[in-house]
């Protein structure tokens, strides 16, 4: 008995019949690996701050220096070669001490030589005087004449102005004599010496600098910035930076008129009455200024995001907890903190960690 075959219609229908199931066997698992999109998303944990004002006094600390309040730059009046030196660097002397001294040959020649002009010209004044007296008394007898009188008193006149301008020059041989001699004007360290033995020095060349005793200063470079946000006549509070523990308060004495080319930086002098004994001359100390207080808002530096290129923080909605991104204005920076002005309203509150994470729209879960 003959074999039925199919015929080649049901054979095509067989083939899609087949091809189907597989491609459903296919798409399914594909679709099982789908995210639901419709799913919502999960809250992000966050902590948050309360916005409120408050009264904001920053402060700022430079290093400097104690230096001394006057500084004395000695020299000679005469010039000569420095034949002794008793002084040096860092020692401390007295009011009147002798630093150093010049070789005082020449000026003990010119004492000399005053001496014998004096003693020449007093010669000549009691010469004149005698033949004045003789004079005189020959013209109360008459035997001599009023013109040979007035003769002998002008030379008296002038014999005694030789000898005063001869005793001029005595006293002033013996003043160059002693400025052979130099002398501490005032008592106080010894803070730069410039002269050795042997050294042949010019008159008013700086031969010492001596810092003179009492109120010291502080001495602090200052950026000229800064000086435009400090107030007027500010207290400073001055540390010694090896210990902290000694202290002392200051005033603004003197702020200097121009500007470092170097660092662009201004030198202040900040006057410190009692300067501790732990303040020697260069130590260095730490100089404190608290600005006017201003008022402000206080947050967390981690709290700042950026809103193209602009500071901005992330505020959260109390009703839908969502979060926005709300540009600020920050007026100064801190350690750990970030001062804001404008931007916020008290009551609002701001995501203090974790913002990062956000994104605009999103739930957060407040951290208590």
């Amino acid at each position: 008995m003959a074999r039925a075959h199919p015929t080649k219609r049901g054979a095509a229908a067989a083939g899609a019949h087949l091809l189907r199931i597989l491609a459903l066997g296919l798409l399914l698992p594909m679709a099982a690996c789908q995210p639901d999109a419709e799913a919502p998303r999960q809250p992000v944990m966050v902590s948050a701050v309360e916005v409120q004002f408050s009264d904001y006094a920053p402060t700022a600390t430079l290093t400097g220096e104690i230096a001394a309040r006057t500084l004395n730059k000695l020299s000679f009046q005469v010039g000569g070669r420095i034949g002794e030196r008793t002084a040096d660097v860092g020692q401390r002397v007295e009011k009147g001490q002798v630093l150093a001294r010049i070789d005082p040959q020449e000026q003990q020649s010119d004492v000399r030589a005053a001496q014998a002009s004096l003693d020449a010209a007093d010669a000549q004044f009691r010469q004149a005087s005698a033949a004045f007296e003789r004079q005189k008394t020959l013209l109360a007898q008459g035997f001599t004449t009023r013109r040979e009188f007035d003769l002998a008193e002008q030379s008296m006149r002038v014999a005694q102005g030789g000898v005063d301008q001869a005793r001029s020059q005595l006293d002033n041989a013996r003043d160059r004599l002693t400025y052979t001699e130099l002398k501490a004007s005032a008592a106080g360290l010894v803070t730069a010496r410039m002269v050795e033995v042997g050294q042949v020095v010019q008159a008013t060349q700086t031969a010492f600098t001596i810092a003179e005793d009492g109120d010291r200063d502080a001495v602090f470079n200052v950026d000229e910035a800064m000086i435009a946000r400090t107030p007027v006549a500010p207290v400073v509070k001055i540390a010694l930076v090896s210990d902290p523990g000694i202290e002392a308060t200051g005033e603004v004495r003197e702020v200097s008129p121009a500007v470092d080319p170097t660092s662009g930086s201004i030198r202040v002098k900040v006057a410190v009455p009692d300067t501790p004994a732990g303040m020697p001359l260069g130590a260095a100390v730490t100089g404190t200024i608290t600005a006017k207080a201003q008022e402000a808002i206080v947050l967390p530096w981690q709290s700042l995001m950026s809103d193209a290129g602009r500071p901005a923080v992330w505020t959260v909605d109390p009703a839908s907890r969502a979060v926005t991104l709300v540009p600020v204005e920050v007026a100064a920076f801190a350690s750990g903190i970030a001062v804001v002005t404008k931007g916020l309203e008290p009551g609002q509150q701001v995501v203090a960690r974790g913002g990062q994470l956000l994104s605009p729209g999103q739930v957060v879960e407040v951290a208590r």
